[in-house]
């Protein structure tokens, strides 16, 4: 028999914050049913949703995104991986949300290219000098792109 589990438990054993919890139910990404006193109740399924969930926002994935993926959500993290249960459109979300982090990574590394660059001028031009007082001369020198 399956036994449940307030919000507070789920909270603990998942380590999300209740408000994360409740923020998922109004996703439609987690279920609770009320108890005669009217408290959510889960049940210990909701554990592999929650944790699953949490992977996948760390991931980058939206709560749209996590949606497609609703059939799998309560297996084990192993199982879950592996499942097959999910619409074949899946696949193609997980690739571009990819493709939307490599191109994410690029535009950083060349916002770190040009740091890197503006740090080796700046020390090239007065090498005795602290960085962040370069850095200060610097923004005050250039007009504002």
């Amino acid at each position: 028999m399956a036994t449940s589990m307030l919000i507070g438990e789920l909270a603990e054993r998942t380590g999300v914050s209740k408000r994360s919890l409740r923020y998922y139910e109004q996703q439609g990404l987690l279920a609770s049913r009320r108890s005669a006193k009217g408290w959510r109740t889960y049940e210990d399924s909701a554990v592999n949703r929650v944790r699953n969930v949490r992977e996948l926002l760390a991931a980058g994935l939206g709560t749209e995104d996590i949606r497609q993926v609703a059939p799998c959500l309560d297996m084990k993290t192993e199982a879950f991986l592996t499942c097959r249960a999910s619409p074949a459109e899946t696949l193609e979300m997980y690739e571009r949300r990819l493709a939307a982090l490599e191109e994410k990574a690029a535009e950083l590394d060349r916002y770190r290219a040009r740091l890197v660059h503006r740090i080796a001028q700046l020390r090239a031009d007065e090498p005795g000098t602290a960085l962040a007082e370069l850095l200060r001369r610097g923004a005050a020198r250039e007009p504002d792109a």
